[in-house]
């Protein structure tokens, strides 16, 4: 699959990048993709939720009344769930939402929402930037050139670039993440796709060494 490099106005450059077809020419497994999301998105869960059981509640620890002969229920503290203020039975505690998913499942995953977006035509490959100072503005004027009409996007770096990651972190339609940090959730997430070039020939290098291991 070869895919033309353009600069930052979108105009083609005359260089291209072959996307090997031994990666995005498998067949996507959606059920890779909707676990990876679902990991992603239970990682990002605080768990922080409490509630107070008895023994937590503010309150006396004198019983009631005597066990017997008063004519009611047997009754224990002031702190009885039963009671209005009393503890909670079996309340959320805190607790970790995230699991575990194989490596060879989040890359299908990763390699499967890229196989999507190449079948859209939503992967771009851009000249690799180079910004002397965080500038938002000269930033989103690139991306409205890259993406068209595309309301989401998600730039691909192959290292981190301060300047860079600066001019779009004020973006809420654009996400801009290094080669390694790429994780499905943002592949399918977004509408559009912007490697630069290093980026595209170091995730090329690295598929076709896995593909041949």
């Amino acid at each position: 699959m070869l895919v033309d490099v353009l600069n930052t106005k979108g105009a083609k450059t005359g260089r291209s990048v072959e996307l090997p077809d031994d990666i995005f020419k498998v067949e996507p497994n959606d059920h890779c993709i909707y676990l990876s999301v679902k990991q992603y998105l239970a990682a990002q869960r605080q768990g922080t939720h409490k509630t107070k059981t008895r023994a937590e509640v503010h309150g006396s620890s004198k019983k009631l009344h005597k066990q017997k002969g008063t004519g009611g229920s047997r009754k224990g503290n002031i702190r009885n769930p039963l009671y209005k203020g009393g503890g909670t039975v079996n309340g959320p505690m805190p607790h970790l939402y995230n699991f575990k998913l194989n490596r060879k499942v989040k890359d299908l995953a990763k390699i499967s929402a890229l196989v999507y977006k190449a079948r859209e035509n939503k992967i771009v490959i851009v000249e690799d930037l180079s910004m002397e100072a965080p500038k938002t503005k000269e930033f989103s004027s690139m991306l409205d050139s890259l993406r068209g009409d595309s309301r989401k996007s998600m730039v691909i770096l192959p290292e981190h670039n301060v300047n860079v990651y600066l001019s779009g972190r004020n973006l809420s339609d654009n996400k801009t993440v290094v080669l390694s940090d790429m994780n499905t959730y943002d592949l399918t997430n977004a509408n559009v796709v912007i490697f630069t070039e290093s980026a595209a020939k170091m995730f090329t290098e690295a598929s076709a060494d896995e593909v041949a291991a």
